[in-house]
């Protein structure tokens, strides 16, 4: 989502065609591939953070914040759990995959909180923060 944000400082508004969001992103910004923007937009329109109106894409502000904190949230309780097992992040990341697997459809912090718990870890700090 920090790709959308970049973009409406690249240009200055929040409003876009797809093709001009998608090359702001692949070729003037280099964040992404053509692919990973695509499926950025995509993702974006389903989470209500990019509305359609007609041809134009008009990325909501508001709601883009909303989704950076809670991606915040994520890279935390992240952290606290790679310091806690004295892992790197991506070991921590390798086994959230693996562990989620298990959970099915559910939101990556819940099954980031519900890993912590399962390796002992004491998870009370996340627990108002997450929306469930």
């Amino acid at each position: 989502m920090e790709a959308l944000r970049h973009a409406i400082l690249y240009k200055g508004s929040n409003e876009f065609s797809k093709p001009e969001l998608i090359g702001t992103i692949v070729l003037r910004l280099g964040l992404m591939n053509y692919m990973e923007a695509k499926n950025l937009i995509e993702e974006a329109i389903k989470r209500g953070i990019i509305e359609q109106k007609g041809d134009r894409l008009i990325i909501r502000e508001e709601m883009l914040k909303e989704e950076e904190k809670q991606e915040d949230l994520f890279g935390e309780m992240i952290n606290y759990i790679a310091k806690q097992l004295e892992w790197s992040h991506l070991e921590v990341l390798e086994e959230l995959d693996k562990f989620s697997e298990r959970y099915g459809d559910l939101d990556k912090k819940v099954i980031a909180y519900l890993y912590g718990l399962d390796k002992g870890i004491d998870m009370s700090k996340f627990k108002d923060k997450l929306e469930v």
